[in-house]
C-alpha cells in the first residue's frame, strides 16, 4: 500500500522493456518502494533492465516474470499470480506495437497489432483491476497516445487501437473507482525512444523522462489522464473539430 506521502511500496510493469514504462517506473522509485515487476515477453531483454534498476537502487527487489501482450487468455494468471506474492501498488500497462505502412493493406497484420493494443490492454487492464479490487486499493496506469484522439491517415490500426482503449481506459476508471481502484490514462505525444527511432518526430516531440515526471506528478494529484507534454491538451482540442478535408492535408497526416 502506498505510504502517507503516495508513494508506493510495489510496482508492476506490463510491457517490462517498454522506454517509457521503464522511466515511470525509474520516476516512482522512493525510499517506500520494496519490490518492481517487469513483466515481458523478451525476459532476456526485461533482465537487462533489471539489471540496471537493481544497480541504481540495492534496496529494491527487482524481479522479471514472462508476460505476452498477444496472449490475452493467460493474462488473469499471470496477474493473479504476481498478486499472490503481495500487494501491488501500482500497474503500469506500457505494452504496444506501432505497426508498419499504416497496417492497411495487409489484413493480417493489422488484426495483430489490434489484438496486442487494444483487446491485449484491455484484457491486462481488467486483469490487473481484478486484483486491485481484491485488495481495495491501487492504481492502473495506461499509456494511451494523442494518435488515439484523432487518428491520422498515416498509421488508421495503430490510432484506431489507442483511440479504442483511451476510451476504455476512461469507462473502467469510473466502474472500478467505489471498489477503491484508480485509473490514470496517460496521452504522450511523439515520445522519443526504441520505438520511434527512425521516425521523423512530430511537433512538441518529448522524452521518456519527461512523460514519467509528468505521470508521477498526476498520480500524486490523483488525476485521471495527463497529456504530454500539456500543450498538446490545447493543440488537440482545436484539432479534433479541423474540417476532414483540411485535416487530411495537413503535414502531421
Amino acid at each position: 500500500m502506498n505510504n502517507g506521502l503516495g508513494e508506493p511500496q510495489r510496482v508492476v510493469l506490463l510491457g517490462g522493456t517498454s522506454d517509457i514504462g521503464l522511466a515511470i517506473v525509474r520516476a516512482l522509485c522512493s525510499p517506500a518502494l520494496r519490490r518492481i515487476d517487469l513483466a515481458c515477453r523478451d525476459t532476456a531483454a526485461g533482465e537487462r533492465a533489471a539489471a540496471d534498476l537493481r544497480a541504481d537502487h540495492p534496496a529494491v527487489e527487482v524481479e522479471v516474470v514472462g508476460f505476452d501482450g498477444a496472449q490475452p487468455e493467460t493474462h488473469q494468471t499471470a496477474l493473479d499470480d504476481l498478486g499472490r506474492t503481495g500487494d501491488l501498488d501500482v500497474v503500469i500497462v506500457a505494452f504496444a506495437q506501432l505497426g508498419e505502412d499504416g497496417g492497411v493493406r495487409d489484413a493480417a497484420a493489422a488484426a495483430r497489432l489490434a489484438t496486442v493494443n487494444f483487446a491485449g490492454n484491455v484484457s491486462a487492464i481488467i486483469a490487473a483491476g481484478n486484483v486491485l479490487r481484491r485488495q481495495g486499493h491501487g492504481t492502473v496506469v495506461v499509456l494511451s497516445s494523442v494518435a488515439g484522439e484523432r487518428v491520422r491517415q498515416a498509421n488508421p490500426v495503430y490510432g484506431g487501437s489507442k483511440a479504442g482503449i483511451d476510451g476504455f481506459a476512461q469507462g473502467y476508471g469510473d466502474a472500478v473507482a467505489a471498489d477503491g481502484v484508480h485509473v490514470l490514462v496517460v496521452r504522450p505525444g511523439f515520445v522519443h525512444s526504441a520505438m520511434t527511432a527512425g521516425r521523423q518526430p512530430a511537433p512538441f516531440a518529448t522524452t521518456p523522462d519527461r512523460v514519467a515526471a509528468a505521470t508521477v506528478a498526476a498520480l500524486r494529484a490523483g488525476r485521471r489522464m495527463v497529456w504530454a507534454p500539456g500543450v498538446l491538451r490545447y493543440v488537440f482540442s482545436a484539432l479534433r473539430h479541423l474540417p476532414a478535408p483540411v485535416w487530411r492535408k495537413l503535414p502531421i497526416n
